[in-house]
């Protein structure tokens, strides 16, 4: 949920369908050179279109400050005009909204890993306590368990979902320890899936009907190693994408997304 570019990147007002997002500023570049140039990196932010009247905001790579579980989204109220465009439009969709307004709370979508079956809170320098304590009560049905952060930006850095019951997780002792800390916690034994790369251990899985298993990873060329892992799934789908650019700003794929289990269309 707390999320703000420690490099201040800007979108500028791009129609949503175009393909492409403004590159980040190379070392020793002015940000005004930086935004004249294009890259390669996929606009997998928001469906094409969701967002259709709006215009683009600043950070819009990031919607992290709102999360969705259930039809529900857990938003905290950072930029006005942010959080209002989200609204409006999910409320078009007739999802539930819960805003935590508690000014002690801090709670970053990037440290809240939803299983299906339980909740995992990672304790970073986003996410305190206080935050964990709001979205168990909102949660009631789940289990919610706290899971102490080091050395990273936050829990996703280093794990997400690749499947219904399969945690991808990095190989770095953090994301160890954080796996380890997980495993004690949950009475469920998930599997798991370990690459090389912490960074790619952040993807994203899609239970679509007519595709079956659906795994959004990081790209051969990136992180050669951990795809060779992914591979190995051969019962996914397997979609690589680039993430160089958005990477440079906190942006793993799971930042970008914005997942709604919606049959309708947007």
């Amino acid at each position: 949920m707390l999320r703000g570019s420690h490099a201040k990147a800007r979108a500028s007002s791009l129609p949503l369908d175009t393909p492409f997002f403004r590159t980040t500023k190379a070392s020793g570049e002015s940000w005004e050179g930086a935004m004249g140039r294009d890259t390669k990196d996929p606009a997998i932010c928001l469906a094409k279109g969701m967002l259709k009247g709006f215009n683009c905001l600043n950070d819009m790579y990031f919607w992290k400050f709102s999360k969705f579980f259930n039809d529900t989204l857990f938003s905290k109220q950072l930029s006005f005009k942010q959080v209002e465009t989200m609204k409006r439009v999910l409320e078009s969709l007739n999802l539930n909204i819960v805003e935590m307004v508690d000014e002690n709370a801090t709670l970053d979508g990037g440290d809240v890993l939803f299983t299906g079956r339980e909740f995992f809170v990672g304790l970073s320098r986003r996410t305190n306590q206080r935050g964990a304590e709001i979205l168990a009560d909102t949660f009631k049905d789940y289990a919610v368990s706290t899971v102490p952060v080091h050395d990273s930006l936050h829990l996703k850095s280093f794990c997400s979902m690749a499947g219904p019951n399969l945690i991808a997780i990095g190989s770095s002792e953090a994301a160890q320890k954080a796996l380890k800390t997980m495993q004690q916690m949950s009475d469920h034994r998930y599997d798991k899936l370990t690459v090389p790369d912490d960074p790619a251990a952040n993807c994203i899985y899609l239970n679509i009907p007519s595709k079956g298993h659906v795994l959004l990873h990081r790209a051969p060329e990136e992180y050669p190693e951990s795809a060779k892992v992914f591979e190995k799934l051969k019962d996914h789908m397997l979609i690589p994408i680039a993430n160089t650019e958005l990477e440079k700003v906190d942006g793993s794929l799971t930042c970008c997304s914005v997942l709604i289990n919606k049959t309708s269309e947007l």
